[in-house]
């Protein structure tokens, strides 16, 4: 049983055995399976695919054709692009060596966490075991292979780190001491000197 201010589309198909918060909709088609745990005040758009104990935030926002796999985790104030896609495993195969299917037991999960803030764009492919930051920045397509740090921009196929953003999501400017300034809402960040821009 869901709260009454939960929305979920007569096509949509939505386990008895998920967890969904207050205020969140769910739209054509989606699939949310058993014991994902979805926040309040999320939109899950049509056609996403929400795997088995997927733990999502508050206020997130998830974009038609998007498939989140078993193993991934969504902080509160995520954006997740249309046909973006969260993979769990690093070495797939459907048979195991003898040429016998592949069962639960037979993989290793890769986790994977998307932290506060952060927007993962159009298309883009997340492989697991990868930790993004909070307010990071995955550019439209692009396939992250290794963690990003909180306010970082990546794009490209592999990812790479190309600047930083606030969390307006405008380019930060740095200035080679680890101090970063939106040029649009003025605010101001420290990451350290570990945080060099991009070249």
């Amino acid at each position: 049983m869901h709260p009454p201010t939960v929305i979920i589309h007569p096509t949509a198909s939505v386990s008895t055995e998920a967890n969904i918060g207050p205020g969140t909709r769910i739209w054509n088609q989606a699939q949310v399976r058993e014991n994902v745990r979805i926040g309040e005040n999320c939109i899950v758009g049509k056609d996403v695919y929400i795997d088995f104990s997927v733990e999502i935030g508050d206020n997130v926002k998830i974009q038609n054709g998007a498939l989140i796999y078993h193993g991934t985790t969504l902080e509160s104030g995520v954006f997740i692009g249309p046909g973006a896609i969260f993979t769990n495993d690093r070495k797939p195969r459907a048979i195991n060596p003898d040429g016998t299917l592949k069962g639960n037991d037979d993989w290793e999960v890769g986790p994977t966490r998307v932290g506060f803030g952060a927007s993962i764009g159009a298309g883009a492919v997340i492989l697991p075991g990868v930790v993004i930051g909070s307010f990071a920045l995955v550019g439209a397509g692009a396939v992250v292979t290794r963690s990003v740090p909180a306010h970082g921009l990546v794009v490209g196929n592999p990812s790479r780190l190309v600047g930083y953003v606030c969390k307006c999501a405008n380019s930060l400017t740095g200035d080679g001491n680890g101090k970063f300034r939106c040029p649009i809402c003025g605010e101001q960040f420290e990451f350290g000197q570990e945080y060099e821009m991009a070249k």
